[in-house]
């Protein structure tokens, strides 16, 4: 029968090959394929005339849906952001309560050390507070991030 044909004797088109090399990717990128592997399959994909060619390159990867089969879920929505507190909240940048946790403890450090020792000794974490008040003032007075 010459009209007839099935879906293994179907020639591929180059999007065809494009999905399956790109799913071959992602496995590589997963670790579900070692680079030999891959480098193999993915050479098999770009010499493959017909959808029967294609279809066995997948099957054995764990987790890839063949492309006939494959369907798109919708992304789901980020959640709002947190409401201030009130009118009088304080905003600061992410950055501060971390840098400056690291200046609490460098004093505390520097206090205990000054304490231990009987004597004082030079006030070194206050070099620490240079970048903090530095990007306090170029927050506030430097216009950027508005």
């Amino acid at each position: 029968m010459l009209g007839r044909m099935g879906r293994e004797e179907m020639r591929a088109g180059d999007g065809d090959r494009k999905a399956v090399a790109e799913q071959l990717k992602s496995a590589l990128d997963e670790g579900r394929l070692d680079l030999h592997e891959y480098d193999e399959r993915l050479q098999r994909t770009y010499a493959a005339k017909t959808f029967g060619d294609l279809d066995g390159l997948l099957d054995d990867l764990p987790g890839t849906v063949p492309v006939q089969h494959s369907q798109v879920q919708p992304a789901a929505a980020p959640p709002p952001p947190a409401a201030a507190a009130g009118p009088a909240a304080v905003r600061r940048p992410p950055w501060v309560g971390g840098y400056g946790g690291v200046v609490v403890v460098c004093v505390l450090i520097w206090l205990f050390t000054m304490l231990a020792s009987g004597h004082w000794i030079y006030p070194w974490p206050v070099w620490m507070l240079i970048p903090l008040v530095l990007g306090f003032f170029g927050q506030r007075f430097g216009g950027r991030g508005r």
